[in-house]
């Protein structure tokens, strides 16, 4: 919290106002908050636990501009931030966007890895935040914008957690309004610390996506069960040569030439050998994750549609 808010004292415009939602954390930002408070026009909201939807909704309410910025507490924002996003406001006249992240020089090896295999093509992170993407893009919530109207047309967040920013997007989009991605308006994301952290939040990711199928039944893809297909793949790997181990030894080949080419085109965007060899099993851990993740909502959901009622 504290990086993010010295990084917003580095903007070059102080027009604007920071809205601090605290959602039952048991470590408070409180003291931080203080800290700023001669420095930054912040206001530090308090609310029980309810998950992130319910209390950016809280920060909406609460704000009296005309455009609202959403940010997690682990970003740190680049220099001119603002300046990007009205610069692009003006000429695009989007309702909604949403911004990439980068590594920062500061970040650890893991955290640049992870940053890396959230981002590349090569695995579940696609086009996030690129400028080449397949389909529309959808503005995530470490870096998102929308607009008053927006939020008075749609009500905000209606999911609690757990891809409650896809779900959002895609009821910005069904609304009629225009969304975009402002490349230039991008953050320094240091996401998880730490591989278990990491499969626990992409385990969620996966659970989110099979959330938003329910809700939005045509916004699951065939490429969303991907993730899946690699998780039971791998298991299945392992009890090929017990059938043949021709098969067993292709779908050896298959994975190390896979995790090979992630190696050369990390090596190839962070320059670091380091973060490419943490990069593969960022890779493994985010496609098993996810795709555990998303079979077992599905399997969940099906189950207890199937259950008899009492």
């Amino acid at each position: 919290m504290e990086e993010l808010l010295q990084s917003l004292l580095r903007q070059r415009r102080s027009d604007f106002e920071v809205i601090v939602v605290e959602d039952g954390s048991t470590a408070t930002s409180e003291k931080v908050v203080e800290a700023f408070g001669d420095r930054l026009k912040i206001h530090y909201i308090v609310k029980p636990n309810s998950g992130p939807g319910p209390s950016r909704n809280v920060g909406f309410q609460h704000a009296t501009g005309q455009y609202f910025i959403v940010f997690d507490s682990d970003c740190i924002i680049r220099d001119n931030f603002f300046d990007a996003v009205d610069f692009a406001l003006k000429e695009n006249a989007f309702d909604a966007w949403g911004g990439p992240d980068r590594a920062h020089e500061d970040f650890t090896n893991f955290q640049r890895a992870v940053g890396y295999t959230m981002a590349s093509p090569l695995t579940t992170g696609g086009i996030r935040g690129g400028k080449k993407r397949m389909g529309w893009f959808q503005p995530r919530s470490f870096n998102m914008g929308i607009s008053r109207k927006v939020f008075e047309t749609t009500g905000g967040f209606r999911f609690d957690r757990f891809a409650e920013d896809i779900e959002f997007s895609i009821r910005i989009r069904n609304a009629g309004f225009k969304v975009g991605l402002i490349p230039d308006a991008f953050v320094y994301h240091k996401r998880r610390t730490g591989p278990r952290a990491f499969f626990r939040q992409v385990f969620n990711f996966g659970k989110g996506r099979a959330l938003v199928g329910k809700a939005h039944p045509q916004e699951v893809k065939v490429v969303h069960w991907f993730p899946t297909l690699f998780a039971l793949s791998f298991v299945v790997l392992w009890l090929l040569p017990l059938i043949s181990s021709s098969l067993f030894l292709a779908g050896v080949v298959a994975f190390v030439l896979y995790f090979v080419c992630l190696f050369i085109d990390c090596l190839r965007t962070t320059g670091s050998a380091v973060v490419a060899m943490l990069a593969v099993p960022s890779a493994f851990l985010q496609f098993f994750g996810y795709g555990i993740g998303f079979l077992s909502e599905k399997l969940r959901r099906s189950s207890a549609k199937n259950q008899p009622r009492q």
